[in-house]
């Protein structure tokens, strides 16, 4: 009998998860409150309820390489970085091409998803939608949630002393569009992360005055890396994550910081991470650095208290006359139709076996896809989330023990305090993360194999970028494309950008961006070994 299966949301969680249920069989009904694929990446002029938010300037952080879905790679005259609506193009592009949208129905609510009373037996969940003011209860034999986490702003306002007296105007970073109407404006953005620097950057160009409070700093790279090749497709490779992860920490750290402050100095411009050997997410700003050189934006340190019209901040300095604060201060965790203990199962943190499936549950038929962030693109972490999650769902790959699955989560939390610093983070590391749900299912390249067999692509696969297709290699789902996708894949990003020819285009050495952390490494173990 082909199981059913209740997705909630049409972003790119919900695309990749409806995919993943046809490839093996699976009968899915997806539930989108809004008009249209995309989720977070369709745009609109204005905040609507249960659903994420972006501004009309959005460009992505990741390159088009590094991500797209693993077997559809972004045509050749697509930028690297892409605008919000360029990607929503492409989104919609590949709902189209894998036929996906017969199985959406828009403008639907999912008022609830509770387990049926046989649930330990059956696993079923009742789910009730809601459409143009009609209910209507469906029986599903699993579900997968794919709403995303950019939903509920969290303001913190109780962390704020006189924010109740502050009589401009106040929000959340959800809110902001565009700047015109903060032209002559003084502007105090809390928040150094991604939005909170993207919308200060922009808002510098016609405001009066842009500051930005930061508590604990951030480390700002910039889309454009060595030699002007876009930053992940020379940062997140295989044998990169190899070395950060093998290295004594002492000299991974110190290479860490080193690579981070390449650009220049977070010192001198007050945007030093508190600890900067922590891998916390860093911000992706071209622009900022040049707008502090310049003067029209100013980086301070945590509010102390807010007054009428003023901030005073944390060093004794005061920003009189504000019009508004905005709180770049990032999202929380909700989901309104689930029991809340389904997810935050202990002491009131997400608890999710590899950030996927909740470890009590008497039988694993619901799944959260799209609920982790790393230095990797969301894309391809979908895709390869949802394709083990069907396999589970289907029976084929069965899940650990419950003190199996909360030992390993206990394991992961460890590291990731160590490497990100905060306890309820979902921040994990790309290349570990996607290797270990590869090895799940048969999807993880062989990389011993491939030198024996196929030593042009093994050169690719591990010293090159760790691009999608690597994971459509082998394993359920293999594509015949990927091993060409890989092979040219240097070539799709220059395209775009050799609009005026003046030389053959050049790719960069594989070899030349780790050999001198590697040389440098070896003679820093030499000289430990002959001083101590």
């Amino acid at each position: 009998m082909v199981k059913k299966v209740a997705i909630i949301g049409a972003g790119i969680s919900g695309l990749a998860s409806i995919r993943s249920c046809l490839e093996e069989g699976l009968e899915p009904t997806c539930f989108e409150r809004g008009e249209d694929v995309g989720g977070l990446w369709k745009f609109s002029d204005h905040v609507e309820e249960g659903r994420a938010s972006i501004y009309q300037s959005v460009f992505t952080n990741s390159s088009k390489e590094m991500t797209c879905f693993p077997d559809f790679p972004f045509p050749d005259d697509f930028p690297n970085f892409m605008h919000n609506s360029k990607l929503q193009e492409y989104i919609t592009m590949f709902a189209k091409e894998k036929n996906l949208l017969k199985y959406i129905q828009f403008k639907t609510i999912v008022s609830s998803v509770n387990k049926r009373p046989d649930f330990s037996t059956t696993g079923q969940w009742d789910v009730i939608t809601e459409k143009d003011g009609k209910k209507e209860s469906a029986v599903f034999d699993a579900v997968m949630i794919c709403s995303g986490h950019h939903v509920y702003p969290n303001i913190p306002k109780e962390s704020f002393p006189g924010i109740k007296l502050f009589k401009g105007t106040c929000f959340h970073s959800r809110d902001y569009k565009e700047p015109g109407i903060f032209k002559g404006k003084r502007v105090l953005v809390i928040g150094l992360g991604n939005s909170g620097c993207d919308i200060a950057s922009e808002l510098s160009h016609i405001a009066e005055k842009v500051i930005i409070s930061s508590r604990s700093g951030s480390w700002v790279m910039s889309r454009v890396w060595d030699e002007g090749y876009p930053w992940d497709m020379l940062f997140i490779t295989r044998f990169e994550t190899f070395l950060k992860n093998t290295l004594p920490t002492v000299i991974s750290d110190w290479w860490y910081m080193k690579q981070m402050n390449a650009r220049f100095k977070h010192e001198n411009y007050g945007l030093m991470p508190l600890n900067g050997a922590l891998r916390k997410e860093p911000v992706f700003n071209d622009e900022l650095p040049a707008r502090i050189l310049c003067g029209v934006v100013t980086i301070k340190p945590n509010v102390k208290e807010f007054t009428e019209d003023s901030a005073i901040f944390e060093d004794g300095t005061v920003f009189k006359s504000i019009d508004c604060v905005i709180f770049a201060t990032g999202y929380s965790y909700a989901y309104p139709f689930l029991d809340d203990s389904i997810i935050k199962s202990r002491d009131n943190e997400v608890t999710l076996f590899k950030g996927i499936f909740p470890p009590p549950l008497e039988k694993p038929t619901l799944a959260v896809i799209g609920l982790v962030q790393s230095l990797g693109a969301v894309i391809p972490t979908t895709d390869l989330q949802s394709r083990w999650a069907v396999q589970v769902i289907k029976g084929t790959c069965p899940l650990p023990s419950v003190k199996d699955m909360m030992n390993d989560i206990d394991e992961k939390m460890g590291k990731k305090l160590k490497l990100f610093g905060k306890s309820d983070t979902i921040q994990t590391d790309y290349v570990v993360y996607m290797d270990e749900l590869a090895s799940f299912i048969g999807a993880k390249p062989n990389i011993p194999w491939l030198f024996l067999t196929d030593p042009k692509l093994a050169l690719e696969v591990y010293f090159g970028p760790c691009t999608p297709y690597q994971f459509r290699l082998v394993g359920p789902g293999k594509w015949p494309g990927a091993r060409n996708a890989i092979l040219t894949q240097w070539d799709r990003l220059l395209k775009p950008m050799t609009t005026r020819v003046v030389g053959s285009p050049l790719k960069p050495c594989l070899f030349c961006n780790w050999f001198r952390p590697v040389l440098i490494s070896v003679v820093s173990i030499a000289a430990f070994i002959v001083l101590f």
